[in-house]
């Protein structure tokens, strides 16, 4: 058997979206060379990482699977193997259009746009406490497996605020999702918290601790870049969407950079600061296929397309760079900033 491997993983939001991670880490949970050490995650990566949490810190990589499963049939997947036939026969890019023209949506995105969330009450709110709620916070807040943090903004600050053991709640999670033109924001010890995408998507730093490995392998969901320009009014919406939730991460990158860079080249010593290795899972192909709509709005065969696509470049992951875990970043960041 091949040599067993620590990585810490740091999981992006993006509503639902999120089921490309479901399908990304139930590849790498199935696969016995891989022990994750750290989760960090926002939004969709808070709610996929708690599900993986909850099952190593309960004792195997198969009880975080079944968790994971639970998260998102609650959510709206389907998951029978007879329906994958005529789910996988419908165009992602069909159907992301086929949500952004319906009346309902379009009513929906135009009364979000000009009516307070504080007005219109938390309808959606209650239906997506409901499934954090029934994850077992006893397992998530444990001592016992990888080390787990996410992510919120202040809002009255605009800082990132970090939420790690026995401060990961429900009302957490739910903080780390809050998108302010949809929920209220999430008040927790008199402070409010929106969407942690805004200040890190997810947040890096928690996964420098020395204790901790240096690989961090991130499961990306937003692209990060579209060779079209965007010309529409949704197309423009949607990337400016995309450029926000990518903004903070791309800076973190940054500095990751920056410190290899001086580590290569000898102007930091060896040791004085940690050598982060930087891999990726994503798949922008069919990213841009899909929009803020499939985002919010949960739809079956979307969810099965993503999650069956995040399966799949996990497991081209595994293949292509596993021998490069512990070694060397899989991720060119010279390349990416030049």
């Amino acid at each position: 058997m091949a040599e067993r491997k620590r990585l810490n993983l740091a999981l992006q939001g993006g509503g639902a979206h999120g089921a490309f991670t479901w399908g990304a880490l139930d590849a790498l949970l199935a696969d016995p060379r891989i022990e994750i050490a750290g989760i960090s995650g926002t939004s969709a990566g808070a709610l996929n990482g708690a599900a993986v949490k909850s099952g190593l810190a309960r004792g195997s990589a198969d009880l975080a699977r079944e968790a994971l499963e639970d998260v998102w049939t609650a959510i709206g997947a389907r998951t029978e193997s007879e329906l994958s036939g005529w789910l996988n026969a419908i165009s992602p890019l069909a159907i992301s259009h086929a949500v952004e023209l319906s009346p309902g949506y379009q009513a929906a995105d135009m009364f979000s746009r000009s009516v307070s969330p504080y007005v219109t009450g938390s309808i959606m709110e209650e239906a997506f406490r409901k499934v954090v709620a029934g994850m077992d916070f006893d397992a998530i807040c444990s001592e016992v497996g990888p080390a787990f943090h996410i992510s919120a903004t202040n809002v009255r600050t605009g800082r990132i605020k970090l939420f790690t053991r026995e401060e990961i709640t429900t009302d957490a999670i739910l903080a780390s999702a809050c998108l302010p033109t949809v929920f209220p924001a999430v008040e927790i010890d008199g402070e409010h918290y929106w969407d942690g995408g805004y200040t890190g998507n997810p947040a890096l730093f928690p996964l420098f601790d020395a204790a901790l490995p240096d690989d961090i392998l991130i499961v990306n969901i937003n692209p990060l870049e579209r060779p079209e320009l965007p010309v529409t009014a949704r197309d423009i919406q949607n990337r400016i969407n995309e450029i926000s939730f990518n903004t903070s991460l791309l800076r973190e990158l940054r500095a990751i950079e920056f410190v290899q860079r001086l580590v290569h080249t000898g102007k930091v010593p060896k040791g004085a600061m940690k050598a982060v290795l930087i891999h990726m899972i994503s798949d922008d192909v069919l990213m841009r296929q899909l929009s803020v709509a499939t985002k919010t709005v949960p739809n079956p065969i979307v969810i099965h397309q993503l999650r069956a696509a995040g399966h799949a470049a996990a497991k081209a992951f595994l293949d292509r760079d596993f021998d490069r875990i512990g070694r060397e970043s899989s991720v060119d960041l010279p390349q990416m900033f030049a």
